[in-house]
């Protein structure tokens, strides 16, 4: 990490400001070849805003009116010397300012560069580097907290803390290895205890509350599917309180899937309206109909919409038995007399969550907000629970070390030799040491950092 990168920070576009970030041992150097302050003498001093042109070097021609800031290293994002040139915002000047700043001795960041080089640099733990993609994605506040917080370190604190716990065990059970004589008297039943009652548990609270993070970060994609004709595009419209998707009487309107987000206290949903179920009478039908046949075995929650004013259809069913445990049953058209039959819908709701609804009136809607919010929701999920949430990559590091503690309590019970007992336990330590970043293989630090923008 030699040299001095270089990219645009800001996204592309026409807006105020837009911004120029570099970082590396010659940013101070090149922001001076290329910028000219209005104040004579002026220089650029560490935390602070310097106005004056920005200029192409080899031609003398000014490009902008900027301010240009440096911050020094440490004391910066990446621990090395930043410097980051505002200048007005339109893509061909953000990229003629960026061309000029790499033609002067800089070169262009890969994506995630900056925040690796924070991570590399000792500023940031991984987590906290990954928190930095969830709080630019997240699609809500709670989201948005979760993310902060992982961001301020607290997820970290509570993995190193449980790595500690690991090596205190490690540390005992090495130590009756080197000391065969004293074994009884240096390890005992607390050590299996202490993993099957606080190492353990404390594990299984991070792995669940996974669960819950992919809906405050990025929201529960929902299909509303349901026979042609059903009401699923009016049941859209009233949920998202405007007229989004085409509603007629003629079978078959949908052919395409729109899709939407709204917010139901707090979690985002992303809806998507379908094509209505029947045998297609052309080719764009057919398309649609295998269109919402995919988005349905990739949703989270799948709103299945009945007519109740017509009796059940083979397509009804069809469609109740392929849902399943993630969807919510709507009773649609609620203004109308019911037609499915009262043994039907008793049936119906001894099997399944159901709400009556009327998307003519608005009948129902609250009490249909209500039911998803309580599907997507964790029974007994609190703000301890939801203090820190791992990711995908943290979660399978997590099952693993939980996997390894296991075989390391059972091992011991079991009063198997202690270095199988001391081989479980460093598997379960390298494990939680590999969430924070601590030997993270190459490959999985470019997985990672592949993911961010290449201003970050």
């Amino acid at each position: 990490m030699d040299d001095t990168i270089a990219a645009i920070a800001t996204p592309l576009g026409q807006g105020g400001i837009g911004i120029i970030r570099l970082s590396g041992p010659r940013a101070k150097e090149i922001a001076g070849r290329i910028f000219i302050p209005k104040k004579p003498g002026k220089t650029l001093e560490d935390r602070s805003l310097v106005l004056g042109n920005l200029i192409d070097p080899s031609t003398g021609a000014v490009l902008d009116e900027v301010l240009l800031s440096l911050m020094a290293a440490p004391l910066s994002y990446t621990r090395e010397d930043v410097v980051e040139i505002n200048s007005h915002s339109g893509p061909l000047l953000l990229s003629k300012v960026l061309q000029v700043v790499l033609q002067t001795g800089a070169r262009l960041a890969r994506p995630g560069e900056f925040t690796f080089r924070a991570f590399m640099n000792g500023r940031i733990d991984l987590t906290q580097a990954e928190a930095v993609v969830d709080l630019i994605r997240s699609r809500s506040e709670k989201g948005l907290s979760l993310a902060a917080r992982q961001l301020s370190g607290g997820f970290a604190e509570q993995i190193e803390g449980l790595r500690q716990r690991g090596l205190d065990l490690l540390a005992r059970i090495e130590a009756a290895i080197d000391f065969p004589e004293e074994a009884d008297s240096i390890v005992g039943v607390e050590e299996s205890r202490s993993l099957e009652e606080n190492l353990l548990p404390a594990i299984e609270r991070l792995v669940t509350a996974h669960k819950q993070r992919k809906i405050w970060m990025d929201g529960i994609a929902t299909v509303i599917v349901g026979r042609v004709n059903a009401g699923k595009s009016s049941l859209l419209n009233r949920l998202l309180n405007e007229e989004r998707a085409l509603v007629t009487p003629i079978p078959g309107t949908t052919r395409d899937v729109v899709e939407s987000t709204i917010h139901i206290e707090g979690i985002p949903l992303r809806l998507m309206d379908t094509a209505g179920f029947r045998k297609g009478r052309g080719r764009i039908e057919h398309l649609g109909i295998r269109k919402t046949e995919q988005r349905l075995s990739e949703a989270d929650l799948a709103l299945v919409v009945i007519d109740q004013s017509r009796p059940l259809s083979g397509v009804d069913r069809e469609l109740l038995a392929r849902t399943g445990e993630k969807s919510l049953t709507i009773l649609n058209k609620s203004d109308l007399p019911s037609r499915i039959g009262r043994n039907a819908e008793a049936k119906m709701r001894k099997e399944r969550r159901v709400v009556k609804t009327s998307a003519l009136t608005g009948s129902g809607l609250e009490d249909l907000r209500r039911a998803i919010v309580e599907m997507v929701v964790l029974d007994g999920e609190g703000e301890d629970l939801l203090h820190v949430a791992p990711n995908i990559r943290q979660r399978d590091e997590l099952l693993e070390a939980e996997e390894s503690f296991r075989n390391a309590a059972r091992n011991l019970k079991e009063e198997l030799p202690l270095e199988i007992v001391a081989a479980d336990l460093h598997a379960g330590v390298d494990g939680l040491g590999r969430i924070v970043g601590k030997g993270s293989p190459e490959d999985v630090l470019d997985r990672i950092f592949s993911e961010f923008c290449i201003g970050k």
